[in-house]
């Protein structure tokens, strides 16, 4: 347990004592019978010497009081070192009956809740005896002797209790606030983590429905242009052109990924448009049909269709085998749905989905999923092999 420095009211206390032991040393002194003078001072002397090194070695004033107190030693002997000269001074001047009340504040807080009231009982017990059998006469009434030590004992231990407990109150409200303060900066981080982890997911979709898919695309081109060399120079120049304009395309999406634009499909064009070109640089047959009642819809529902209908025409392209695919845009009053249909051979999810795992692999499905959940949307697939596939994604659109 790290402790905690010694809070200010319970510092206000020490140092009290400190002004009053002294104080009321210095008036034991004073008040001492004639004759008895010298011998005051010297034990009182002694009372302030030892006072002064017990603070010393035990060092009240900095122990906070939730820490164990009461041990044999230091903190009783140095009571015990106290009580003895005071008791010597008290049966010299009766004036050191004062110092028994700044003694039981002491008692108490060295010695804790405890210990310390048995050591203010036997102080208060003293406090009596003297009264009674030293300073009592036979005309003076015996209840100020009693009831003067014990109120003063009460008033002791309630002080010292109540700043205690106030004290200890103080702490706690403070570990509280610490534990608070630390859930909180672990929140924080945790948020920043999750911020980060979610812009990287980000990022991994767009460079997979972008540049990688891109990629793919151009070296599809290039690889039926090099095929078409020698035999039709004239598609093969066309097909080296295509993989040029999707080479150009490319740089751009990577520029507006980085900037996190929107894709330059969409530059001051509709997403119908953009999806006719995106079909035109693919090296099979698209066709792109609309439903509906075609209206502008805001821009991340607009990107996340590009950007599936992108990762799916990929796809297609390198795996399905397929000679046509069709993009079809429904319109509806508060929902849009891509559908992607090929002719190509289709496959089985769960062991394409296994085999990608494995590979490590496979990214464009759940890319797509993830942007439809983003967006509140669902994603339907249907394929089996031979009988090719068919991909829906529906999103939700807000009305204007």
């Amino acid at each position: 347990m790290i402790h905690r420095p010694q809070p200010s009211a319970t510092r206000a206390l020490i140092l009290g004592l400190d002004v009053l032991l002294a104080a009321l040393a210095v008036v034991a002194v004073v008040q001492a019978p004639p004759g008895r003078t010298w011998a005051a001072t010297v034990v009182a002397a002694v009372l302030v010497g030892v006072y002064v090194s017990g603070r010393r070695a035990v060092r009240v004033h900095d122990r906070p009081v939730d820490t164990p107190r009461g041990a044999w030693w230091p903190d009783a002997a140095w009571i015990a070192a106290l009580v003895l000269p005071w008791v010597v001074l008290l049966w010299i001047s009766p004036a050191a009956l004062w110092l028994a009340f700044p003694l039981m504040l002491l008692e108490m807080h060295v010695l804790g809740p405890r210990r310390g009231v048995v050591a203010v009982a036997v102080t208060t017990a003293l406090a009596v005896a003297e009264g009674l059998l030293v300073q009592a006469d036979a005309d003076d009434p015996w209840t100020g002797f009693v009831l003067g030590p014990v109120l003063g004992a009460a008033v002791a231990v309630g002080v010292v209790l109540g700043i205690e407990a106030f004290v200890r109150e103080s702490q706690t409200r403070q570990r509280t606030v610490d534990e608070l303060t630390a859930v909180r900066q672990h929140l924080a981080q945790a948020e920043r983590e999750r911020a980060v982890t979610d812009e990287r997911a980000r990022l991994a979709r767009d460079i997979h429905d972008t540049l990688a898919q891109s990629l793919s695309a151009i070296e599809l081109l290039l690889r039926a242009a090099d095929d078409a060399v020698g035999t039709d120079d004239e598609k093969a120049r066309d097909l080296v052109g295509q993989a040029r304009g999707a080479a150009r395309d490319s740089l751009a999406e990577a520029r507006r990924v980085v900037q996190d634009l929107t894709p330059p499909d969409l530059d001051r064009t509709t997403l119908v448009a953009a999806l006719r070109r995106v079909a035109e640089r693919q090296p099979l047959d698209v066709a792109v049909h609309t439903a509906g009642d075609v209206r502008p819809l805001p821009v991340p529902v607009e990107t996340a269709l590009l950007r599936v209908a992108q990762s799916a025409l990929a796809n297609v392209a390198e795996h399905s085998g397929a000679d046509h695919a069709r993009l079809t845009l429904t319109y509806e009053r508060d929902t849009v749905t891509l559908d992607v249909v090929d002719d190509g051979h289709g496959f089985d999810p769960a062991v394409v989905g296994a085999a990608a795992r494995a590979s490590g692999r496979g990214f464009g499905l759940p890319s797509v999923r993830s942007r439809a959940a983003e967006l509140g949307g669902t994603v339907a697939l249907e394929t089996s092999p031979g009988a090719g596939t068919a991909l829906a994604v529906t999103l939700p659109v807000e009305e204007p």
